[in-house]
């Protein structure tokens, strides 16, 4: 058995670079989609997650500028063109499938490839799907893909969640930011990652009050 030994008596004292969070980074990012004009994240970790939702978000047609020195990233979602996320980008990051609401809400319609380790029956991605559906979407499920679109766009409701999923509040949350008329989650995830994600999209000029508390509502 491996052991770790630390003797004490010392002063600690030093500098130590904290990385920002990968669970508050990848769905702010997912977020720029919801963006007409470009934004700008700073403190981005270099993690290889991070590259693959980067991926994701370029294939549908985001313009990508990356100042690595600075850890700094700027998406230009003014060119967004697509709807289908690449299969093999999305099973290999399940948070990946995020993209689904803030594509649903900005172009009416998004095809995401069911995540990896989604068997048929139980699903986790089933809160979002059942979610979408009282915002207005129309939602078809096959083995390989999910396809949701909202021909009349999505209108604002109450959703209660059967379990506070983390990812299901955030891709509610950025559905509804551009929904019409008045969102209120129930049961709503209260983590860290759910703040910094409602801080942004305010900062963006949605109107969410509650993060980090159980209801959350979106106007």
């Amino acid at each position: 058995m491996e052991k770790l030994i630390i003797q004490g008596g010392n002063r600690l004292e030093g500098r130590v670079r904290v990385s920002s969070a990968k669970n508050a980074v990848l769905p702010i990012i997912a977020g720029t989609l919801l963006a007409s004009t470009p934004s700008k994240l700073l403190e981005i970790p270099n993690l290889e997650d991070v590259g693959t939702i980067c991926q994701v978000i370029e294939s549908l047609g985001v313009k990508i500028t990356r100042n690595k020195a600075d850890d700094e990233i700027i998406f230009d979602a003014s060119t967004l063109t697509g709807t289908e996320a690449p299969s093999e980008l999305v099973r290999k990051m399940r948070a990946s499938f995020l993209v689904m609401g803030p594509l649903l809400a900005r172009k009416g319609e998004a095809k995401i490839s069911m995540p990896g380790g989604c068997a048929i029956g139980a699903r986790p991605i089933d809160l979002h799907l059942k979610a979408f559906e009282s915002l207005g979407a129309k939602i078809e499920v096959t083995e390989d893909y999910v396809y949701a679109h909202a021909p009349e766009g999505l209108k604002g409701t109450q959703i209660y969640l059967d379990f506070p999923s983390v990812g299901a509040t955030e891709n509610v949350i950025m559905a509804a930011s551009m929904a019409e008329g008045k969102t209120v989650i129930e049961n709503a995830a209260e983590e860290p990652e759910i703040v910094d994600l409602a801080t942004f999209l305010n900062a963006m000029g949605a109107n969410i009050r509650g993060a980090g508390t159980n209801v959350i509502r979106i106007e």
